[in-house]
């Protein structure tokens, strides 16, 4: 079953021996077009995905390919691309492959650590300064577009975020104060800081256990938990009206939900008069010249899975974190991603969602607080958003550095080495100023 999502970074793959920028341009040198998959594969596939209970629920081989043909599966709700892609350099660094890492099978180097059977890491790229300086894609194509999972929950802050900027958001309000419907739920003092921060104190926290829970009933409501005939399937009426009472006071303790992130998609909803995916295309995807529309899985009834549909090239995904960098300049003339927001999110943690995990002793020496839906801020200005099984975005706004990579799960237990610690030492050696990764 799902499980606490890891920390991960955004990959893209530089072919190391022979990209150069020169070449950087994919439009004037097209490589051979690679089909992943024959009509028979598709067709088996399909029909041999789980009947009683929920797709995502395998592992290894069978995960990985779900995790990059979900849209031959399901309905998905389109975010478009508009205008030129601005394309991004291409200036490899050899020291990020060829840095040597710890893993257990022994030393290697970071790219051959990608390629081996420890790794299930599908994409990777890495952007600096605006240029890509390290792309590979061992177990995908440049062109798919993969699930990110909660990687996705950071373009719901994001819009609030404009929002705010625009003055039509306050939040430190209750989120009932923009959704009306609300009112009669369990959520409706709740401010929309803390469905920000994921300390809304609601007992709605994530659970793929019980499937009568408030979360996984949510879960069903939009296609990511298992539904039948008899499953609810109008979230926005099932929030309206959830009571589950209160685990703790609000902004006390960072309770992971998806609900949270799923009534941020609403609030935006309610402010824009849109649907969440048509509010992305407008504010942010159109305008940053990403070389292919996205879209956001969809299974039930046209509605967007805000806390973890997003499917999309993985350059793209990198280009959606440099917003949060000086290289969005490169993208876009507007400032799409504040300054204030950026400052919010490095310096601006509720110190109390944590207090109780640093005293266990679990977390990295130098993890600092979470906020705005991205999971783990640390001291060198790493801020991380990771997805469920092998996803993640990584962005240091002071060293104009993204991360983003895709992947899937070996097996229930995770088997596969952490991908994250290991990138951020590997980082740590080549781009030294600021960096304190254990």
């Amino acid at each position: 079953m799902k499980k606490f999502p890891t920390i991960i970074f955004i990959f893209l793959h530089i072919s190391c021996s022979t990209t150069t920028k020169e070449n950087s341009n994919s439009f004037n040198k097209l490589e051979p077009f690679v089909s992943t998959t024959s009509v028979e594969e598709v067709r088996t596939r399909i029909e041999n995905q789980p009947k009683d209970d929920i797709w995502w629920n395998v592992y290894g081989d069978k995960q990985r390919w779900n995790h990059k043909n979900l849209h031959r599966m399901y309905p998905t709700v389109n975010v478009y691309r508009e205008g030129q892609v601005n394309m991004l350099d291409v200036n490899p660094n050899s020291q990020i492959p060829d840095s040597e890492v710890e893993t257990p099978d022994g030393n290697m180097t970071f790219h051959n650590f990608i390629e081996s059977d420890q790794s299930t890491t599908m994409g990777i790229v890495v952007v600096k300064d605006g240029s890509i300086v390290y792309e590979h894609y061992p177990r995908q194509e440049p062109y798919e577009k993969p699930i990110y999972w909660s990687v996705t929950k950071v373009l719901t802050s994001a819009l609030v975020g404009i929002l705010e900027d625009r003055g039509q958001v306050d939040v430190s309000l209750p989120i009932s104060t923009y959704i009306p419907d609300l009112v009669g739920s369990d959520f409706k003092d709740v401010t929309v800081r803390n469905i920000l921060d994921m300390a809304s104190g609601v007992t709605c926290q994530e659970n793929y256990d019980d499937w009568q829970s408030c979360y996984y009933q949510y879960s069903a409501t939009v296609g990511d938990g298992f539904w039948n005939d008899e499953t609810p399937d109008n979230p926005y009426e099932f929030l309206a009206s959830a009571k589950p009472g209160l685990t703790r006071m609000q902004g006390t303790k960072w309770e992971y939900s998806g609900a949270n992130s799923f009534l941020l998609g609403w609030l935006v909803e309610e402010l824009m008069g849109m649907p969440f995916q048509d509010a992305f295309t407008q504010e942010v995807w159109r305008k940053i010249g990403t070389e292919s529309d996205a879209s956001i899985l969809a299974p039930r009834y046209g509605v967007p899975i805000t806390h973890g549909g997003l499917l999309a090239r993985l350059r793209d995904v990198a280009r959606f974190g440099m917003l949060y960098t000086p290289s969005a300049a490169l993208l876009t003339q507007e400032e799409i991603i504040s300054k204030r927001a950026v400052d919010i999110i490095l310096n601006e943690g509720n110190p109390q969602l944590w207090q109780e995990a640093k005293t266990q002793g679990w977390l990295p020496n130098d993890f600092s607080h979470s906020a705005y839906q991205w999971d783990q801020v640390y001291e060198n200005d790493d801020i991380f958003k990771g997805g469920w099984c092998g996803q993640g975005l990584l962005v240091n706004p002071s060293k104009n550095l993204v991360v983003a990579f895709t992947g899937y799960c070996k097996d229930a237990q995770s088997s596969e080495v952490d991908l994250l610690p290991i990138l951020r030492n590997v980082l740590k050696e080549v781009y030294p100023i600021g960096y304190n990764a254990d």
